[in-house]
């Protein structure tokens, strides 16, 4: 494999770079990351919303207009629909949509109280239009009331990892 060589004296060889691995780590630090994500936007996502924050919000990867224009931007990570709904592309944009707007709930950047059940009403009117049953958006919506009000709590923020342990 390429990362194999490296450069000793001026010279390729494999002898050089095995003394350097028997010698000491080739890195140095840790990373952090969090696991929990199924799926990375490729490009910028723009959508009118009805939630209305008094001052837009913006964070690295969400921006939440005054005017309702929420923006989820090329990199953004989610998990996709949870609980009893599948992951298919009926409902995909949906709960990027829902995904990104418990995130700013979670993170305090909107209020929960005010702004959950207009969001739960999102991920079930984007469901529809992207061809959903009615039926089945509405149950959706149900088990979103019933259920995912833990989701917006700020005790329940995506826990960072490391590696390598510590």
């Amino acid at each position: 494999m390429p990362y194999l060589f490296g450069l000793c004296d001026g010279h390729a060889s494999n002898a050089c770079v095995f003394r350097v691995l028997q010698g000491g780590s080739m890195t140095t630090g840790y990373i952090r990351y969090r696991s929990e994500y199924k799926y990375q936007l490729a490009s910028d996502f723009r959508v009118s919303i009805p939630i209305r924050p008094t001052d837009d919000i913006v964070t690295d990867f969400i921006e939440l207009e005054t005017n309702g224009r929420l923006r989820v931007m090329n990199g953004y990570a989610w998990d996709g629909p949870s609980g009893p709904v599948i992951d298919n592309r009926e409902n995909m944009r949906a709960s990027l949509i829902h995904d990104a707007l418990y995130q700013l709930m979670r993170n305090g950047e909107l209020n929960a109280r005010r702004t959950r059940k207009t969001a739960d009403k999102i991920f079930r009117d984007v469901c529809k239009e992207d061809g959903v049953s009615s039926f089945r958006a509405n149950l959706y919506y149900k088990a979103l009331r019933q259920y995912g009000k833990p989701a917006t709590s700020p005790g329940n923020k995506k826990r960072v990892r490391r590696a390598p342990g510590q």
